[in-house]
């Protein structure tokens, strides 16, 4: 499943970093034996070897606030393969146990080595925020634009889910969101408080003192990311954006 793995920092819900540690957990599971197996019956060797993966997961074990829901798909039922002492399932390269992807079968122990593909589907139910009504693109995300719903597949698309509403509320929309639509990093995209070469306010601030100068603007402002602005004496400093249009230096 990136994205990025989901667990609880006191009562927020963070979003996950999950391919590399669902990667690291398959790694350590072994194969299963399996004399005169048929193609209809790898199946259940692929179940097994998915659900102790993620078992063994922070992704989606007992403490993830995510509900693992896999699919498993079929092979040619036509497909005949030779009697196998020892199956290993494995997650072919470049792959992830995340949404809809493959995992590998391979006889290790039998007369004729063979090797197959099953097609699986991983889901993972949890909270998220999931839009109301249409939103238009580069409108600001406000409150009432999106609602909490408890069971939403986080794996259904690659770009993560952002779980905290104050990760997505006052950021802009990236692209039309339509109804239902749920709230994922690339739908959204820091407003833009200036443009290169407007004249910026900015804040200075330490323990004690509080100061502000203006000067012009180096790069496009983006509300909560580094800018540039040239003083008046010519010094070149950056900070962080405010939504206001003010940039923020904290010493």
């Amino acid at each position: 499943m990136t994205t990025q793995l989901a667990h609880t920092e006191g009562n927020r819900l963070v979003a996950p970093k999950h391919s590399h540690l669902l990667a690291m957990a398959v790694v350590a599971i072994g194969g299963f034996s399996a004399w005169g197996v048929q193609a209809q019956s790898l199946d259940h060797f692929a179940r097994q070897w998915i659900d102790q993966a993620l078992e063994s997961s922070s992704d989606m074990g007992q403490n993830s606030p995510l509900r693992p829901e896999v699919v498993i798909g079929s092979l040619d039922s036509r497909l005949q393969l030779a009697p196998c002492g020892r199956i290993e399932p494995y997650l072919p390269k470049g792959t992830q146990l995340w949404g809809r992807t493959r995992i590998g079968l391979k006889c290790v122990e039998g007369p004729v080595a063979w090797n197959v593909f099953l097609p699986v589907t991983v889901k993972a139910w949890g909270p998220a925020w999931v839009v109301k009504k249409t939103v238009q693109a580069n409108a600001i995300l406000q409150a009432g634009d999106a609602e909490r719903k408890s069971e939403v597949d986080w794996a259904d698309a690659r770009s993560p889910i952002i779980a905290l509403p104050e990760q997505w509320q006052g950021m802009q929309a990236a692209f039309t969101l339509l109804p239902g639509q749920a709230i994922r990093q690339h739908a959204v995209k820091p407003p833009q408080a200036f443009a290169v070469g407007s004249e910026v306010k900015v804040v200075t601030s330490g323990i004690g003192f509080e100061m502000s100068a203006t000067g012009q603007a180096m790069s496009t402002g983006l509300v909560g990311q580094q800018a540039r602005v040239k003083l008046s004496n010519g010094k070149v400093v950056s900070g962080v954006v405010r939504a206001e249009g003010s940039v923020f230096i904290n010493i």
